[in-house]
């Protein structure tokens, strides 16, 4: 479903003031959301004249100083998460008042605020996802996703409109959440520094004597970084020379899967390489030197690395959950993320054809060209506007 046009688009818009709520704004894919639509697109076009941000200080210096930004700094938001969430519900609604804001984006959709109108954006999948939950056992994790399903479902209830970055993440959460109003599919962008032309290159012995699997993803339940390393080994077996890196950090019981699937491949010292958390910007030199990229999550709201390797110009061998196809259509091959033997399987159709690896890489990277900061912000600061503007005449209409 997606907003109606306006009856009077020819008109100059309003002048109109937005609030974005980025107190929890944690993540990586969260941040570079915030920056690709503050930086990419000047949402004046859109007739917003002023934009106010509420974060962290370490976020805040990464926006961009604009006479339209407006950044602020609640001194809770440097504390812990409780005191975050205390300050969503008890002091938000009046700063965006104080502050004359139309209408507020949250950015994450576990909010407290009740200011109205709002837009809610949907960016985890993890208290939606089947069967996903019960993988983190009797934790905190798990408690914490319970919390944030509830949280997550009465505020995309009562907001105005509900953000969400790929289709298959609207359908699914729409099954707990009900038919929602003013749905808008938004996918995130890409930065220029991960594109890059499909590899050409032939991958004989002499030319090619180690062939490069990577995989960036944090360690994590649903990440199954476990289940590539039997795969690598049942490759190296079957006389593939394939290596792996899984650049991304981890602890707990995925890291305990994984350290468990190292020691039980024999030599797996020669060809599994562990990179713990890297800055966003040292990837694209990670994606530069491999030959694979392998994207093995089975719970996604959008693979924001999928999207990165696309745009890398490598051949990917993929998950078959969630958003992946939607994302990735015939742009790589498909395995199930949990069986070891369907992801040796998919990685081999790529080593061993040179026509298929050609392929699957030019679609991928064609698909990517789609994926746009400029795109995303443009869309974004469109709709807000189209909400605000319509919520303020159905409130004169009223008066």
């Amino acid at each position: 479903m997606t907003l109606p046009e306006s009856p009077n688009k020819t008109q100059p818009r309003p002048s109109l003031s937005v609030g974005l709520d980025a107190s929890r704004s944690r993540s990586g894919g969260a941040k570079a959301h915030l920056q690709g639509i503050l930086k990419a697109f000047n949402p004046t076009v859109d007739g917003i004249a002023k934009v106010h941000v509420w974060s962290y200080s370490a976020l805040l210096a990464q926006l961009p100083d604009e006479p339209w930004l407006i950044k602020h700094n609640p001194p809770e938001l440097e504390k812990s998460l409780m005191s975050q969430a205390w300050w969503q519900w008890r002091h938000l609604s009046a700063e965006l008042e104080k502050n004359s804001c139309d209408i507020l984006l949250t950015t994450d959709a576990a909010t407290f605020c009740n200011f109205r109108p709002a837009i809610v954006m949907s960016r985890d999948m993890l208290a939606f996802e089947p069967g996903e939950s019960s993988r983190f056992g009797m934790t905190k994790a798990r408690v914490r996703i319970f919390l944030l399903r509830h949280l997550t479902i009465r505020a995309l209830r009562r907001a105005e409109g509900a953000l969400f970055l790929t289709k298959y993440a609207a359908n699914v959460i729409q099954k707990a959440t009900g038919p929602l109003r003013r749905i808008r599919v938004i996918p995130h962008g890409i930065g220029e520094a991960f594109r890059r032309p499909p590899r050409q290159h032939g991958w004989s012995p002499a030319a090619k004597p180690e062939i490069t699997c990577v995989y960036v993803s944090n360690v994590d339940m649903y990440k199954h970084q476990w289940h590539v390393v039997k795969a690598v080994g049942i490759l190296r077996r079957a006389g593939h020379p394939v290596v792996l890196k899984l650049v991304g950090g981890g602890e707990g019981r995925a890291r305990t899967l994984l350290d468990d699937a190292i020691a039980a491949e024999a030599h797996a010292a020669d060809f599994v390489e562990i990179i713990d958390a890297v800055p966003h910007k040292d990837i694209p030199a990670y994606l530069e030197k491999a030959d694979i990229f392998v994207f093995a999550s089975s719970c996604e709201n959008m693979p924001n690395t999928l999207v990165e390797g696309m745009a890398s110009g490598l051949p990917i061998a993929c998950s078959n959950r969630g958003p992946m196809p939607e994302i990735l259509q015939q742009g790589g091959t498909y395995f199930n993320p949990e069986d070891a033997e369907s992801i040796a399987k998919a990685i081999e159709q790529i080593l061993t054809n040179e026509r298929l690896r050609h392929g699957v890489a030019e679609v991928a990277e064609k698909l990517s060209r789609d994926f746009s900061w400029k795109r995303c912000a443009s869309e974004t600061w469109a709709y807000l506007a189209d909400v605000a503007a319509e919520k303020r005449v159905s409130s004169k209409a009223t008066k």
